[in-house]
């Protein structure tokens, strides 16, 4: 008998689906995506990659059974009578209780302004077709597949997530994408596809893509040349980070194609911007702090590790010496010199420091990067 009863029992666990599987079902598709995301940054990307399909699968199932309930309430004859008056359909929703079509609605209303709507009941049916697209998924099934060196996959969809970049939840991130792209035309050696993606991404820089830039740059450059750096950063800030690397790296690829005119354009812009962060961070820190030089900024940096870290990273001296070659293949060499004359003063300027020298005595137009 306790033979039959066991046997039974594990008839039971086996056929019927752990309580565990039945609330995952109704866990929402951000859910997987944030699960992702977890395997992502433990490196389990098989897991992750499964998760990041999931949460899109249930946002296609979710938007594509929401579309099917207003579809099916437009579809009754006494609805049909309203035309495309959205403001009828939804009094009828309320009216006769369709809980369906009123949550379909509710979703839809939090998701996009309803003015957008145009009081148009079919344009309902649009608008959750287009919802479908979970651009979120797709960025980041492209960087699971980038990490594991798939970039042809990679690209594709990087390319989908930001043509679905107007459903972003955070709709900054499309830049964010925008970089992948670029960065993956740049390890493919596509320069002339990386060089559309970066200046795609300058179109958000104002000051840059503003119809009075040209001047605003010539400006800077005057001052440059005439006046020096000191001069030059007591004139002008600019904290725009998102676009800082945008400028620099195309201020790189310009020099490397000998495009100096150009190349020092956009380094004078990464070398603004850095500067510009790195003062406000300082009196963010010291609010009595005030820039007087080069020198005295370059102290306050290295005094702070965290500062120090970023300067780093941020190919700071680098920077400077690019601009002093591409000033110098601009024919301008006394703005070369502020730059160089600037690397030399600091011993922690290593390389930079030892060219920038070797400049100041024969300057010769250099090609700084080699891109890869």
């Amino acid at each position: 008998m306790k033979g039959k009863v066991f046997t039974l029992f594990l008839i039971f666990c086996f056929s019927s689906p752990p309580v565990r599987s039945q609330v995952e079902v109704e866990r929402p598709y951000w859910f997987f995506l944030e699960q992702g995301k977890q395997y992502f940054r433990s490196g389990a990307y098989g897991n992750a990659l499964l998760a990041f399909e999931d949460a899109r699968n249930r946002r296609r199932a979710m938007y594509t059974r929401m579309e099917q309930d207003m579809i099916a309430l437009l579809s009754i004859a006494e609805v049909r009578r309203f035309g495309d008056e959205l403001e009828l359909v939804e009094k009828y929703i309320a009216e006769r209780g369709q809980i369906n079509a009123s949550q379909a609605l509710e979703e839809l209303y939090y998701r996009v302004p309803r003015e957008t709507l145009e009081n148009s009941a079919r344009r309902t049916l649009e608008v959750f077709d287009r919802l479908k697209a979970y651009p979120e998924a797709e960025y980041w099934i492209g960087e699971t597949y980038r990490t594991e060196g798939e970039l042809g996959i990679a690209l594709r969809q990087f390319q989908k997530a930001y043509e679905q970049r107007s459903f972003l939840e955070t709709p900054g991130f499309a830049t964010e994408i925008l970089y992948k792209i670029a960065d993956i035309h740049r390890i493919r050696q596509e320069y002339t596809l990386m060089e559309r993606n970066l200046l795609e991404i300058l179109k958000q820089d104002v000051l840059w893509s503003q119809d009075s830039g040209t001047f605003v740059r010539s400006a800077m450059t005057r001052t440059m040349e005439n006046d020096g750096i000191d001069r030059f950063l007591t004139l002008y800030r600019y904290n725009n980070p998102v676009t800082l690397r945008a400028h620099q790296l195309l201020g790189f690829y310009y020099g490397a194609s000998g495009r100096h005119n150009r190349a020092a354009e956009h380094l004078v812009f990464a070398f603004l911007i850095q500067n510009s962060v790195f003062i406000d961070e300082i009196i963010r820190i010291r609010y009595d702090y005030t820039f007087t030089t080069l020198e005295d900024l370059l102290n306050e940096i290295m005094s702070r590790p965290v500062l120090a870290s970023y300067f780093e990273e941020a190919e700071y001296y680098k920077i400077m010496y690019s601009l002093g070659v591409a000033f110098f293949g601009s024919g301008k060499l006394n703005a070369a010199r502020h730059f160089w004359n600037g690397c030399v003063g600091r011993q922690d300027a290593g390389e930079w420091r030892v060219r920038s020298l070797a400049q100041l005595q024969s300057p010769s137009v250099e090609r700084v990067v080699e891109l890869p």
